[in-house]
């Protein structure tokens, strides 16, 4: 079959719609993707940070919402506020550019519960993205229909089954009727994802576009030994001998990111932080000036490592080795979004050797020297 829109099924306003986006051939996660999704089946669905995740659960959505009916009909649950602006933004993207006519709302915890719920009133959103919890508080207020929702998503699959954070996702899905089609989408589908899925699709099929690696090829992994006391002078250097177009910065520890900060920019670089105690509005703020080019550097701890993107990120730099390999995983995927090349560089003391090699060997990939 032609690797294209149209021989997936697509209609023609949504490849238009597609190609102003400069988007015109389907990524192996969407080839995948929708023929399975638009036959309405469940689906468990694994593929690299970066390649196209977010379109390949949006696209079937689009072509199956029907937008004469003024109700909620999909239902996308994201773990972070950053991933659910930035699914909202690529619906408002797709939206324009095919004038499907879908309507859209965002719905978040820490935010004023009356001020959406009147939202919901007044635009009867096709498509609900949002964060579990308060989905959950606004479909037992019965202020989100759950017997319309014909689509569940659930982006990051991994983290909203997490031990301690499934039971919120459980409650949704009893809420709706039991044919609505539910997809998982996630760079690592564990097996604990696995066992908790099962308890709530019907004869899911499962889909992987990763190949050998479950990490994205196009990622060059290097590590740089140092003492601990120079680890920020070591990252100045990498920073300008390798002069990234846009880096981001990893700590493990919130509270060193605004000390990285100060330090980056006595040295001339622009650069800003994620910091734990930021309002949204201020976290909003810096990622939208570090996306058009006014920053260089962000700084941030494991708080941001889940669901960022940014698409000319091409360097990570990690000034602590992250907790698991998981972690390096989200790290490291930060960069080469979409078929880009991209730069992982962990710096460590001697003592993270070993760590080193553990990684490498769950990931299948090879970090060398720098």
């Amino acid at each position: 079959m032609e690797n294209t829109f149209q021989a997936l099924g697509l209609s023609e306003s949504l490849v238009e719609g597609l190609s102003k986006q400069n988007i015109t051939s389907p990524m192996p996660i969407q080839t995948l993707v929708l023929p399975v999704a638009l036959e309405g089946k469940d689906l468990i669905a694994q593929a690299h940070t970066g390649s196209g995740k977010t379109l390949a659960f949006l696209l079937p959505l689009f072509e199956k919402i029907n937008p004469n009916l003024r109700q909620t009909q999909a239902l996308i649950l994201a773990p972070t506020h950053e991933l659910v602006m930035q699914i909202q933004e690529q619906i408002r993207l797709l939206n324009e550019g095919s004038n499907a006519g879908v309507t859209s709302l965002t719905v978040m915890g820490g935010m004023n519960i009356g001020k959406q719920v009147e939202k919901l009133k007044k635009n009867k959103p096709h498509i609900l993205v949002g964060s579990t919890g308060r989905v959950l508080d606004l479909i037992k207020q019965k202020k989100v229909t759950a017997h319309t929702i014909k689509t569940i998503v659930l982006d990051e699959a991994d983290n909203l089954l997490d031990k301690n954070q499934s039971h919120p996702v459980k409650d949704i899905i009893k809420a709706v009727m039991k044919d609505t089609q539910i997809m998982l989408f996630s760079a690592t589908i564990n097996p604990f994802t696995l066992s908790a899925a099962k308890e709530f699709m019907k004869e899911p099929e499962m889909l992987n576009a990763c190949n050998e690696t479950i990490l994205n090829p196009n990622i060059t992994h290097f590590y740089a030994l140092t003492e601990f006391r120079k680890k920020f002078e070591t990252l100045r250097k990498l920073i300008n001998g390798q002069n990234p177009t846009k880096s981001l910065v990893f700590l493990n520890n919130n509270h060193e990111v605004e000390v990285a900060v100060d330090k980056l920019t006595f040295h001339g670089k622009r650069v800003g932080g994620l910091y734990g105690a930021q309002t949204k509005e201020q976290r909003k703020q810096t990622l939208d000036q570090f996306r058009s080019g006014k920053l260089e550097v962000l700084v941030s701890s494991d708080l941001s490592a889940r669901g960022l993107d940014i698409q000319d990120i091409t360097h990570v730099f990690s000034m602590d080795l992250p907790p698991s390999a998981h972690d390096y995983l989200h790290r490291a995927g930060r960069c080469a979004r979409g078929n880009n090349k991209g730069t992982s560089v962990s710096i460590l003391t001697p003592k993270d050797l070993s760590t080193v090699k553990e990684y490498e060997k769950k990931l299948g990939i090879h970090i060398q020297e720098i």
